[in-house]
């Protein structure tokens, strides 16, 4: 079977589960979408790689990348190559000396394991056939990733745009020392903002 290269698109609420996230996964050569409910841990395991944080202590996804590396293990890519009665079955493809090893995993951890080796993700048709979505004509990926961001909802007194560039520095190592990822990756938006605004 031919394999579909996919691209993460976004990191979303879930709609139908309203306590967890999904990952839109897109077609890297085409307009299909395959979007995965995974939980809040998850979600953010994803996240924190994806906007290159750096925790002060490793995370399990970082624990278990860093032991790969240790023992020489590549990961090549990951291959989400099922969809049983709606669940997503995934496989790491690790090489090893010259030895292919293929390590069964949860789809969500395949994921935020992909994002850490920064090694592609692909897909089967008939998965994509069944659990994917099309865009309509004239979206594209831009707008998707607007309308699908998720919402990140702040402490009290967050509005960030009210601190200086220093101070949100300094509230981005308290949170991230606090390892709470999903206000770091707000106060990282602003801070980003800024820096655009200022080039």
């Amino acid at each position: 079977m031919k394999k579909i290269e996919l691209e993460i698109v976004t990191l979303s609420h879930s709609i139908s589960q309203s306590h967890n996230y999904a990952v839109v996964l897109g077609e890297v050569d085409g307009s299909r979408k395959l979007p995965i409910v995974i939980g809040s841990f998850e979600a953010q395991a994803i996240a924190v790689a994806m906007e290159k944080m750096n925790p002060n202590r490793p995370l399990t996804h970082d624990l278990f990348k860093n032991t790969l590396d240790t023992f020489d293990i590549e990961i090549k890519e990951v291959v989400i190559n099922n969809l049983l009665d709606g669940i997503f079955y995934a496989r790491l493809v690790c090489a090893h000396h010259g030895d292919t090893i293929e390590i069964d995993s949860r789809t969500s951890d395949a994921i935020a394991m992909a994002v850490r080796a920064n090694c592609p993700i692909f897909t089967f048709d008939f998965i994509l056939e069944s659990a994917g979505v099309i865009l309509e004509e004239g979206e594209d990926k831009s707008q998707t990733a607007a309308n699908t961001a998720p919402a990140r909802k702040d402490k009290p007194g967050g509005a960030f745009n009210q601190y200086s560039l220093e101070a949100l520095n300094k509230m981005l190592n308290d949170v991230l020392a606090e390892e709470d990822y999903e206000r770091a990756a707000k106060i990282r938006d602003e801070i980003n903002k800024r820096k655009e605004l200022n080039q």
